[in-house]
């Protein structure tokens, strides 16, 4: 999907990625992005339509949905990441409101829009979706899920003509790996790489120098064959 003169709304987007995101969407000529903050948000250029929206918020959601009218592009990027222990339940809770029922959410919410236009959603996922993530176990079980639930929009929205893409991103240099002594991609760059993967129609993008090296690994595995095997259920008892 070519993104000039589209509508595109990004969540999560009064900073690091997704601030970035939303100036990557301007430069491609979008018509209009609506950005979803849950903070008051400026933005010089006026094909920017500032939009509250808290992903767990349900009043939020629902207004949202209600005030944009039309809609091309869903790029669900709100997420919450941090450190903690296993057994810490509170934390994966969290973690779980944030990335996986908020994007669910919002994506129903707004799904009638998309359907309509034929449209695409964005979920930002990551690699730690792939495998467990030992210093943060609540964001990857969080992150893995929101892939699984990412694979059944795909599979169930296909015959509805919305394309589903799952960004599986590596280290972004925003707040949550800041500090760590770890090589991490510009918002940026993975902006660039994310829209870039849309407009080929990449189901699955790896959007960074670290995802990529497992790109050709998840495309030929097992995993991926599964997913299309599954999904080709769906498709067959639909006919």
């Amino acid at each position: 999907m070519i993104l000039a003169d589209k509508t595109i709304l990004v969540t999560g987007a009064n900073r690091g990625l997704g601030k970035a995101l939303v100036d990557e969407a301007l430069s491609r000529g979008a018509e209009r992005v609506y950005a979803g903050t849950r903070q008051p948000l400026a933005h010089p250029d006026p094909r920017v339509t500032p939009l509250p929206l808290d992903v767990t918020d349900a009043a939020q959601v629902t207004a949202a949905a209600e005030a944009v009218t039309s809609l091309d592009v869903l790029v669900n990027n709100a997420g919450v990441g941090g450190y903690e222990a296993l057994a810490d339940r509170a934390a994966l809770e969290r973690y779980l409101a944030v990335n996986l029922f908020g994007p669910y959410d919002v994506t129903h919410a707004f799904l009638p829009r998309l359907i309509e236009a034929r449209g695409a959603i964005v979920n930002v996922v990551s690699m730690a979706a792939l495998a467990a993530l030992p210093p943060s176990p609540g964001y990857a079980i969080s992150k893995a899920a929101a892939l699984s639930m990412t694979q059944s929009l795909r599979a169930t929205l296909a015959g509805r003509g919305v394309d589903v893409h799952a960004v599986l991103a590596g280290p972004v240099d925003t707040d949550m790996v800041r500090d760590l002594p770890i090589p991490k991609a510009s918002p940026e760059s993975v902006a660039r790489a994310l829209f870039d993967g849309v407009e080929k129609d990449d189901e699955d993008i790896f959007p960074d120098v670290f995802s990529q090296a497992y790109a050709e690994g998840w495309a030929g595995g097992v995993s991926k064959a599964l997913e299309r095997e599954n999904a080709a259920l769906i498709s067959a008892a639909q006919d």
